[in-house]
């Protein structure tokens, strides 16, 4: 066979896909603000690989250039569209529905996920799902989740401090010592006893491998960080749908529930036909518990340190506060009711969710063509992103401004701009599990502020934010810690 004569042809189909991939670009684009042209097949894939701050810092400036708060851009085959408007993030939180628009959660996230995900769920099942968890978060299941919570920041603040004190003043980074409490916070409550030791390294062996993933290009190949991501979301579904097939045993027999599966488990039990419940369901609804708690709960942690140290005055609020309802030396608890009175804290936790918003944006795709505007239809297929993080910059009284006064019961402006505080999203898909973040959060502040002192040097551009795949500072909050109490409590 003469090559000779192919390459012509060949040259020239590359060449008209290349021109009909511009030409269906700026077809889709029409009037919105964005790239003129795009590289051939990936777009702008390596900017947004290379530096996700930039390339979203960038769509955001193109979005308030547009009348609409749109901007558009292509990544790897895919248009995607970026939503700084909170009406328009709010027309298509109320519309995720199959001929509308799906919440993916991540751009190639269905691949990545799994086939068992609450995410990808809409409709009635969706509504049954939801239904059957709402038993894991009534105060009762809370106040379990609570106790085994301080038990494990307690245990961590400890070695935090012995770190810091060998390294001899030297700032250690939180993001990964964060990132480890949280991961065993959320094996703890989620799955308590039914994780064995063994289970535990391989656990966090495989998240580690499936956060590397999703900051990753999604090759799906040996060898590609998207698949040994994939892979491991199919190996820790597994290992939670073990833990939930043991739960059920354990709540059969009538013993009392001591995790989130064990709530879940016996409410199953109570209904003749539970929907979705095999063992291998259930884990990957948890996985999505998970994934949702652990990286979104590392940034609010990172940030509320990086935020306190920046604020002595709302720290100096917040140990007043603290120091007034509970004591270390009492060895006791935070009870449920002492944390409803740490009003100022919470506010302070709700003002760092807004402030830094842990997952900026919400993916979604649309399944057919939708009109979001007088004058713009999202064409099917556009990966959409409403930005949550724009969101909690409008509407606010000094937005700007990191202020946990107006969460207070005298300005209410998590009322009165309910609509711009989006970190928890909105419609049928809001965060299910809130009050087990925010009690979470407000309980890290309270214990860490109480029991150590610390300090954060400041070095250029240790501020800004970086995508870990959710937002944490640049510097990881390189902090030097030092115990503030006489002994640390007991916590009996």
């Amino acid at each position: 066979m003469d090559y000779s004569t192919i390459w012509p042809y060949l040259l020239s189909l590359i060449v008209f896909l290349i021109f009909f991939e511009q030409l269906s670009y700026l077809k889709k684009k029409s009037f919105l603000p964005g790239p003129s042209l795009i590289f051939p097949f990936i777009g702008n894939a390596i900017s947004l690989v290379r530096n996700p701050t930039s390339f979203w810092d960038r769509q955001s400036i193109l979005a308030k250039s547009s009348h609409h708060g749109l901007s558009a851009n292509y990544i790897i085959g895919r248009f995607i569209l970026f939503v700084r408007s909170t009406d328009l993030s709010h027309k298509i939180f109320a519309n995720v529905r199959p001929d509308a628009f799906h919440l993916v959660g991540h751009p190639f996230g269905k691949k990545l996920f799994g086939e068992h995900n609450l995410i990808y769920m809409s409709g009635q099942q969706h509504k049954d799902l939801r239904r059957s968890i709402a038993p894991n978060f009534t105060p009762r299941a809370l106040s379990t989740y609570t106790s085994l919570q301080q038990h494990i920041i307690l245990k961590h603040l400890k070695a935090w401090v012995d770190l810091s004190m060998s390294k001899n003043q030297e700032p250690i980074p939180m993001r990964f010592l964060c990132r480890d409490m949280n991961l065993e916070t959320s094996q703890t409550v989620f799955v308590g006893p039914y994780l064995r030791d063994e289970s535990r390294k391989r656990f966090n062996y495989d998240y580690n491998f499936f956060n590397v993933g999703l900051m990753k290009l999604p090759i799906d190949l040996p060898g590609f960080a998207f698949r040994n991501a994939r892979l491991a979301v199919s190996r820790l579904v597994e290992t939670l749908g073990v833990c939930a097939a043991e739960s059920k045993v354990r709540m059969t027999e009538g013993q009392e529930a001591t995790c989130l599966i064990d709530f879940w488990m016996r409410e199953n039990m109570a209904d003749s036909e539970p929907a979705h419940s095999s063992s291998i369901e259930i884990g990957g609804y948890l996985f999505d518990f998970l994934f949702a708690a652990q990286d979104a709960s590392t940034s609010s942690l990172l940030w509320a340190v990086t935020l306190l140290d920046s604020h002595p005055e709302v720290l100096a609020r917040v140990r007043e506060e603290v120091s007034v309802i509970w004591s270390p030396e009492s060895d006791t608890l935070i009870t449920a009711e002492q944390l409803r009175e740490m009003k100022y804290t919470e506010a302070v936790a709700r003002e760092v969710i807004r402030y830094r918003a842990p997952a900026t944006m919400v993916p979604h795709i649309a399944g057919k063509d939708f009109q979001l505007t007088e004058n713009y239809i999202v064409p099917k297929g556009t990966i959409v992103f409403p930005s949550v993080f724009e969101s909690s910059f409008q509407g606010f009284s000094e937005p700007d401004r990191f202020d946990p006064d107006r969460f207070m019961e005298e300005r209410q402006e998590d009322r009165v701009y309910k609509k711009n505080f989006l970190a928890f999203g909105a419609g049928a898909h809001q965060c299910v599990g809130q009050r087990y973040a925010i009690n979470h959060l407000v309980l890290f502040i309270a214990m860490f502020t109480s029991l150590i002192d610390f300090k954060r040097p400041k070095s250029d551009g240790c501020d800004d934010i970086a995508y870990t795949p959710t937002i944490c500072p640049k510097d990881d909050c390189r902090v030097v810690l030092s115990k503030r109490c006489t002994r640390f409590p007991s916590l009996q």
